[in-house]
């Protein structure tokens, strides 16, 4: 292969010059996810300069050590820098690779590339295979003549896959199809067998998977050609092989090495030395799809035996499974659909996803295609439809537009008239691949075969079908006459080597008419409509967990035949009425769908929502979203923010929105401008108008109360957007809650929405580095008297201790806020929030790091309190020393404090005296959490002493995990029968035994009031509460309580 460094899906540039002490090593960069270098080693290598690898070349060449098989410089002169990692990791396991490397690099004088590897060896060292000194490949020893067969194999390959893209024509030569590479898809090929972490293990499966279309076969050839022509991982010694599984699909039995005789006659012999050496075998296994049999995964069906004759599936799962040439190199190429059926079978798969046509490639496509006087025009049109132009990544699909928005221009139609959603536009090109009427067809026979045809997509649609056989055929009532005539416009394709099989020529082509099946009249049926079921509807609008659903398209698909444009479209380009019956029953469901079953988060925009855009109906999706109350987004691309605006602005009665940007805009921005020179893109400021529609939402919606923004980066114009859509005189905006954003994010103009929204009265500011210019903004907007903020939550964020103290003291003047609660911040000096705690109602500092000095003077400006009813130090090792401040405080405040919690504070029976005291003089507290301290069998006997008392007015008391036994329980008991306050205790993860349980219970029988108390597993090893909540929750929940 040749030098191409580094590929494009590399996130940092690395410079020379810099040091290991000055900046990350890049090695810790990550790869897009799905590419080839995702966990790879000796991923730095990438960085290294054209002239600098030839260099690292030269002086690999000498490392290599006598007893191994020498590598010339033909071999490496052209290998990329993950060639020559694979090499490296092959011929030098274990950390030997590593150490010849930092050699080189030092002969180098590359001194901080030394330092990087080191970096990396430490760090993969205990998960790194053992060395093994006898490594090598030895070379199958060829007799006279038996090279030039070799040779003259590579010539057939040559002709046989070499590229004509320019000349290729799609099935039904249409002459306006041409191909275009996809760059990154090239990039990828040398990449491929790139080691892994954590073994540092060379990938002997590799699996690229990808949608149909996006180039999964055309890489395969592209390999072919590659290693044919010497430039694929010329350093070893493969002899490679492509197979279609169809060519394994056939009725009769036959042996691995017959198949690769059959590729190449004449060579039985030479076959046979090369299957010898199986690690020098290179097998592409493509077309699983329409594999018709089963794989088996019985080890037991399986064989070892590459000369034993086999029935195509178990030979196939043979070599899945490495039963068959364990040693051998495996490239498979499969659908994302089929992912699930292969991976049982496959030892250590490397997977590799194909991204097909960037946004620049899609750009090029069309501008190759149009020429210099459309393609603007045509270009602004497709971009600004996002899901058309998010089609556009399979370039064939990408082909299949362009033509369809063609044909409507060269009938002079305004496009976006005649092509109002993606829907229109497949239906104006596959329409035209049939024939008129009057050409073939009566009227009647066309409405019975193109119903056939359509039976047959949705019946395979929602059996994941992909090829056919006649009893599918006979099963949707297609004739021999229909599949000839689909056969001819090139929408069915039979199946290679198989006279009666068949597949869709396309996969988007099986998707549409089986969306097509259930928006067609047929009047010759007594119902003339085919019904869309209950669960079928749900799966169509499902949106799984990190993965699109198989249906995807087949559902926008349905949902855009239905609108009115594209109905009309239907009916003239097919010659069939359009039924919208099933229209009216989306209508019942969807929103039925939505009550019963609340949508949950998913990996992206909800599936409903991209169909919903589809029909572009505002009735009909205003009572689709009836029943939203919240939504969850992930905004990672165009698409998803022209979709989310779209909806949410017909979302009547959403109160919550849960918001995680992943796009990133100033890409967009740069891209699409770079695109187009002289003037702003239309994808960025089409992406501009969307984001403000979107944001529009919060300033027209007066039930929208919740905003959450989590793991978020908005460029400052589209953040500005968002502050002044939550700054709208009309926004009823309460909570607003940051969650792992970006530090930039709080800037002027989002922290501006405290003074100038009325409604705001909770923020939360979470895992966020907060720096000096946020704090002084934040102080500024809690001094002003238009800030109405009741409640602040600072939860894990980094900053100096200055700046906390700055914020402590402004803290005080703001007099509506009345709830602070801090987690997870270093407060090794807390006096610089006291003033705070004057007016506040509910303190919490949680896990903050508060010493005993600090509670000195906490407890000193909780006596000054009159408000506080809350107060909560959980998770902060105050130990003995520290609370005794906080019960002497106890003792003597003004405040109506009614609940403290001092969970996990390191607190032992030293404490209870003071505690003890504490109870019996405060007349507020009504809730005490002592959990996960060690207060031991003493101290909870003399806090039964305490709760007899009748001045102690405790109700809640939560001593989970306190580390007492049953001994105490007969105080417990006691304590019970007396105590006429106390309703919930919670005893869960204490061992207290069966005995212990007997004694309580015995107590309890005797209580009039019904006193709740929870023991959780009680047993000799104690556990988890079942069932347990917070006494202050009504929730309705049942527990364990005895009487």
């Amino acid at each position: 292969m040749s030098d191409v460094n580094p590929p494009s899906d590399t996130p940092v540039s690395f410079s020379s010059s810099c040091t290991h002490s000055s900046c990350n090593p890049p090695w810790t960069f990550s790869c897009y996810p799905g590419s080839p270098c995702e966990n790879g080693v000796m991923l730095y290598m990438r960085y290294v300069s054209k002239e600098e690898l030839q260099w690292f070349k030269q002086l690999l060449l000498n490392e290599f050590r006598t007893g191994t098989m020498p590598i010339t410089w033909d071999q490496v002169k052209t290998a990329s820098w993950a060639e020559v990692v694979h090499l490296l990791i092959e011929r030098f396991p274990g950390r030997r690779a590593w150490d010849v490397t930092s050699n080189i690099f030092a002969m180098m004088n590359r001194e901080n590339m030394c330092a990087v590897v080191h970096r990396e060896i430490n760090a993969i060292l205990p998960t790194l295979e053992p060395e093994d000194l006898n490594v090598g490949e030895t070379q199958v020893n060829l007799e006279e003549g038996e090279s030039g067969k070799i040779q003259q194999y590579k010539l057939n390959v040559i002709d046989k896959y070499f590229p004509t893209w320019n000349f290729m024509t799609w099935p039904g030569n249409q002459r306006d199809f041409f191909y275009q590479d996809v760059h990154r898809h090239m990039e990828y090929l040398p990449c491929l067998l790139l080691p892994k972490r954590p073994q540092g293990r060379q990938p002997k499966t590799v699996v690229i998977q990808g949608v149909p279309g996006i180039g999964k076969t055309t890489l395969a050839k592209r390999v072919m050609l590659e290693w044919a022509s010497n430039r694929f991982y010329t350093h070893k010694l493969w002899c490679a092989f492509y197979f279609h599984c169809q060519e394994m699909n056939q009725t009769t039995e036959h042996s691995f090495a017959e198949l690769i005789e059959h590729k190449w006659p004449g060579s039985q012999d030479l076959v046979a030395k090369i299957m010898s050496k199986p690690d020098q075998l290179l097998l592409l296994l493509d077309g699983f799809e329409e594999l018709t049999s089963t794989l088996i995964n019985r080890p037991e069906d399986l064989s070892e035996d590459w000369r034993q004759k086999l029935p195509g599936s178990v030979l196939l799962s043979s070599l899945l499974s490495k039963r068959m040439l364990p040693e051998a190199t495996l490239l498979i190429m499969i659908r994302c659909a089929s992912w699930p059926t292969c991976k049982p079978l496959l030892k250590c798969p490397s997977l590799v996803t194909l991204p097909g046509f960037n946004t620049m490639e899609k750009i090029k496509y069309f501008q190759m295609y149009f020429g210099h006087r459309e393609k603007d025009r045509v270009l602004s049109f497709a971009m600004e439809n996002t899901i058309l132009f998010s089609m556009c990544q399979v370039p064939v699909v990408c082909w299949m537009v362009c033509s369809g928005l063609k044909q409507q221009m060269e009938r002079g139609n305004n496009l976006t008239q005649a092509c109002p959603n993606a829907t229109s536009v497949f239906i104006r090109y596959i329409s035209s691949l049939f024939p008129t009427r009057t050409e073939n067809f009566s009227r009647k026979i066309h409405q019975a075969q193109l119903e056939g045809l359509c039976h047959l997509a949705a019946d395979s649609m929602w059996h994941r079908k992909w090829v056919f056989g006649k009893e599918d055929l006979e099963e949707a009532k297609l004739d021999q006459t229909g599949v000839a005539a689909f056969l001819s416009m090139s929408v069915l394709r039979r199946i290679a080597g198989e006279e009666d099989r068949y597949a869709f020529t396309l996969l988007i082509f099986q998707e549409f008419f089986a969306a097509l099946f259930y928006v067609l009249c047929f009047p010759q049926r007594l119902k003339n409509f085919h019904v869309l079921s209950h669960v079928n509807i749900q799966r169509l609008i499902a949106s799984p967990r990190g993965s699109k659903s198989y249906l995807s398209h087949m559902g926008l698909f349905l949902f855009g035949f239905l609108n009115g444009t594209c109905a009309s479209a239907v009916e003239q380009s097919f010659g069939c009425k359009v039924s919208f019956n099933n229209k009216r029953k989306l209508l019942k469901v969807i929103p039925r769908l939505q009550k019963c079953e609340p949508p949950s988060p998913c990996s992206g925009v909800p599936q409903l929502f991209y169909c919903l855009h589809e029909i572009r109906e505002e009735a009909f999706v205003s009572q689709a979203l009836n029943n939203y109350r919240k939504v969850v987004l992930t905004i990672g691309n165009n698409k998803d923010v022209q979709v989310s605006a779209f909806c949410l602005k017909r979302c009547e009665h959403l109160q919550e929105v849960e918001l995680t940007v992943t796009l990133n805009f100033k890409n967009v921005w740069k891209l699409s401008s770079g695109s187009h020179p002289g003037s702003e893109a239309p994808e960025s400021k089409g992406l501009h108008c969307w984001w403000q529609d979107l944001c529009s939402v919060f300033a027209t919606n007066d039930k929208l109360e919740v905003l959450t923004v989590t793991n978020s980066v908005l460029e400052p114009p589209f953040l500005k957007a968002l502050a002044a859509a939550l700054k709208h005189p009309q926004c009823k905006l309460q909570k607003l809650l940051l969650r792992r954003v970006n530090s930039t994010m709080l800037n002027q103009d989002l922290i501006g929405v405290l003074t100038g929204n009325q409604h705001l009265r909770y923020l939360e500011i979470q895992r966020v580095e907060v720096d000096s210019n946020a704090v002084k903004l934040l102080c500024r907007a809690l001094r002003s008297p238009r800030c109405h903020l009741q409640c602040l939550r600072l939860e894990d964020c980094l900053a100096t201790p200055r700046i906390w103290m700055d914020l402590g003291s402004n803290l005080q003047v703001n007099k509506h806020l009345k709830t602070l609660i801090l987690t997870k911040i270093s407060l090794e000096n807390y006096g610089a929030y006291y003033p705070s705690v004057a007016q506040m109602e509910r303190l919490s500092i949680e896990n903050c790091n508060i010493t005993q000095l600090s509670c000195e003077s906490l407890a000193f400006c909780l006596r000054k309190s009159k408000t506080l009813t809350h107060l909560s130090l959980a998770e902060n090792a105050l130990k003995d020393e520290g609370a005794k401040h906080i019960w002497n405080a106890l003792s003597h405040l003004r405040c109506p404090l009614q609940r403290l919690v001092l969970r996990k504070c390191d607190l032992t029976f030293s404490c209870c005296q003071d505690m003890i005291s504490a109870l019996c003089k405060n007349k507020t507290l009504k809730s005490l959490d002592l959990s996960f301290n060690s207060l031991r069998d003493d101290g909870v006997i003399l806090l039964c002493e305490a709760l007899k008392n009748p001045d102690c007015t405790l109700q809640i008391l939560e001593l989970e995990n306190c580390l007492f036994t049953s001994i105490c329980c007969q105080a417990m008991a006691s304590m019970l029968c007396k105590n006429q306050h106390l309703r919930y205790l919670d005893l869960s993860k204490n061992v207290i035994e069966v005995d212990g349980i007997l004694t309580l219970r015995e107590a309890l029988s005797s209580q009039k009031k019904r006193k709740e108390v929870i023991f959780g597993y009680a047993g000799k090893t104690g556990g988890p509460c079942s069932g347990k909540r917070h006494p202050e929750d009504n929730t309705g929940l049942e527990f364990l309580a005895l009487w």
